[in-house]
């Protein structure tokens, strides 16, 4: 044999593996992480897993979360954008926290540029993760990616349409483009919220979420805002926290790094995981001892004193 010869056969042995690499790569199942309100005090979550398992049993399935409070659409969105930066590209995630299920809103699967995709109800539920990633693209769920023989049920779409699509796509069953129509990106559901305002030494804010096990309260203020103030560990700031326009709380605290920079019981100010302001005490609850809840109603005012 010839050199020549021996080196096309090596190109193309090399091609075809290659082929098959990619091949298997296509196949192989994406994560399904699941996030709902419903609980798991019933079997309501285990359908869920149930129907993609018997679709696809070679998914691996995960819970993000099954406690978002019930009809609460905001927390909900908060939750998904909090956790989701931190899983593989391709993840899929299916979000259901849905008061309108069984109406006319969409039921969508939403692809990001930061290439994961979530699959829900078009409520708001995504405005978060759609803010943060970038939306790449929106399908409309056909009738064609709906559990079999259940367009007669109007209140479980977690598991007829949601569990059934998202472990289709994330096992390859069909493509994005087979998803269903597309919706043009700028007629996504986006739910309003207070953001970060720098003016006249004070940056204005939402209060998003709270760290429910601890009652740490938690901002939208981050670090390029916090820098507006020129603030450094070991100064003071003055907060105001409001629901609609009633003062609820107002004090001084340091800037810390940590819970245990002030004594146990003390309060201060930190930058939490999602490097975020946030408000705590130091082996307490400052939510409960202060009254102070999130959400869309609530608002903060801070400056440094």
């Amino acid at each position: 044999m010839t050199r020549k010869f021996l080196t096309t056969l090596l190109i193309i042995f090399l091609i075809a593996s290659l082929s098959v690499f990619y091949s298997v790569i296509n196949k192989t199942p994406s994560p399904l992480v699941l996030m709902t309100d419903f609980g798991v005090k019933d079997g309501a979550v285990a359908a869920m897993k149930g129907v993609a398992l018997k679709l696809a049993p070679n998914l691996t399935i995960h819970d993000l979360t099954h406690e978002i409070p019930a009809y609460n659409v905001w927390e909900g969105a908060y939750r998904l954008q909090q956790t989701a930066q931190y899983w593989p590209l391709g993840t899929v995630f299916v979000c259901v926290v849905d008061p309108g299920v069984g109406t006319e809103r969409k039921s969508i699967i939403l692809k990001t540029k930061a290439n994961h995709y979530y699959v829900g109800p078009d409520n708001g539920l995504f405005t978060l993760v759609a803010e943060s990633e970038g939306i790449e693209e929106i399908r409309e769920i056909s009738a064609a990616n709906r559990l079999p023989n259940s367009q007669n049920s109007y209140t479980f779409f977690g598991r007829d349409v949601f569990a059934f699509a998202g472990a289709k796509l994330a096992s390859k069953g069909i493509s994005f483009d087979e998803v269903g129509v597309q919706i043009p990106n700028d007629k996504l559901i986006m739910l309003e919220y207070p953001k970060p305002k720098f003016e006249n030494g004070i940056i204005s804010a939402g209060i998003p979420i709270l760290d429910i096990q601890y009652g740490n309260v938690w901002t939208n203020i981050d670090v390029k805002n916090i820098e507006k103030l020129n603030l450094k560990v070991g100064d003071r700031i003055l907060v105001k926290i409001f629901n609609e326009n009633n003062l609820v709380y107002e004090g001084d605290m340091p800037y810390a790094h940590t819970f245990g920079d002030v004594k146990e019981g003390e309060v201060l100010s930190y930058m939490n995981s999602l490097m975020n302001l946030s408000f705590g005490i130091n082996m307490g609850d400052f939510s409960k001892k202060f009254g102070v809840g999130s959400g869309n109603n609530w608002k903060v005012e801070i400056r440094k004193k």
